[in-house]
């Protein structure tokens, strides 16, 4: 027996356990504070100190650590991962565009070999930047600043549904290397146009992007938007029937 309320606990298998006792609001209660050796004396001693200064306090011991417990318990399972696939969801109701969501995942899956099983509120800033310079030091700093700001959503998310308490994205600004972008003039002149088609005529590359770029100057949309039609066989009759009907063809499908 020690002081203070603790003592040693010997079970009839001879297993050694240390406990305190206390009074709450007038009843009986013990703490545990684990087994000896693995928690020395000087060790239960500290975790008895502890718990009288809750009591100190009018806190319940027993109580705190129950609820200590169940913090530990929730913070482990709202992991990095299932807050950001959780997120993903709720964007893809509101009607967030696939090409839009396939990218963001795409993003998403470099940081869960990192981070994603991480809790989402322990996560540190220099754990985001450690991940953000495995890219950056690979020359992708487009990818590094993407990266960073869907993170950054992520967090922001985990913020509102109250299971994190900051965006540890929004403390690395400033912190990855921002490339300066070249602008390129637009052709606005005859010769210039023609100059283009000449070059789109001599291209030699894939067969496919061959038929996308002749499309272009008769749809006039984002290449990305011309990707998806070819995903979804929206251009086969090119190769049949030429640029200028499959491009009717394409915005017929549309």
């Amino acid at each position: 027996m020690d002081s203070g309320g603790l003592y040693l606990l010997v079970t009839p298998a001879g297993r050694r356990c240390w406990r305190m006792n206390y009074r709450f609001l007038g009843k009986q209660k013990t703490l545990s504070f684990g087994a000896w050796p693995d928690v020395g004396l000087a060790g239960a001693r500290a975790k008895r100190d502890e718990a009288r200064q809750l009591l100190a306090t009018g806190r319940d011991p027993a109580e705190q650590a129950r609820l200590e417990k169940a913090t530990a318990s929730i913070a482990a399972a709202n992991t990095f991962k299932a807050v950001a696939e959780e997120w993903l969801a709720k964007v893809t109701k509101e009607g967030l565009s696939p090409a839009t969501l396939k990218k963001n995942r795409w993003l998403l899956d470099f940081s869960y070999q990192f981070i994603g099983h991480r809790p989402i509120a322990e996560i540190k800033p220099f754990e985001l930047l450690t991940l953000l310079r495995k890219y950056e030091t690979k020359g992708k700093h487009e990818t590094a600043l993407r990266l960073r700001s869907i993170c950054g959503q992520v967090f922001r998310y985990a913020i509102a549904t109250v299971r994190a308490d900051r965006d540890v994205a929004a403390d690395l600004r400033g912190a990855l290397i921002t490339t300066k972008v070249t602008h390129r003039a637009a052709i606005t002149t005859p010769a210039e146009v023609g100059a283009l088609l000449r070059a789109i005529e001599s291209y030699e590359g894939h067969p496919s992007t061959l038929i996308s770029l002749r499309l272009l100057p008769h749809v006039f949309v984002r290449p990305g938007e011309l990707r998806g039609r070819v995903r979804q066989g929206g251009v086969i009759s090119a190769v049949a029937v030429g640029p200028r009907q499959a491009a009717l063809a394409v915005m017929c499908r549309g």
